[in-house]
């Protein structure tokens, strides 16, 4: 037998839970008025515990699919 697998035409996809994980924390963040972006989000998913935690990049394409970017709105204290 030969493996047919072409490492080309395979998709590194985010599990949906870990999706879910970094919609739900960017929401929590948002809502309580701290900054919400990847890497606040990535923070929080360290002190949680999460594992495996995606890259900043891979947050950043979470947020945009989702529709959960926004350019900012007033300046950070």
């Amino acid at each position: 037998m030969t493996n047919n697998t072409n490492p080309y035409n395979l998709i590194p996809r985010t599990a949906k839970e870990m999706e879910e994980i970094v919609i739900m924390i960017r929401l929590h963040l948002y809502n309580r008025g701290l900054p919400c972006g990847a890497k606040a989000i990535r923070q929080q998913l360290q002190d949680d515990g999460e594992t495996p935690i995606p890259s900043l990049s891979t947050i950043n394409r979470i947020l945009r699919q989702n529709s959960l970017t926004h350019g900012r709105t007033g300046h950070y204290d």
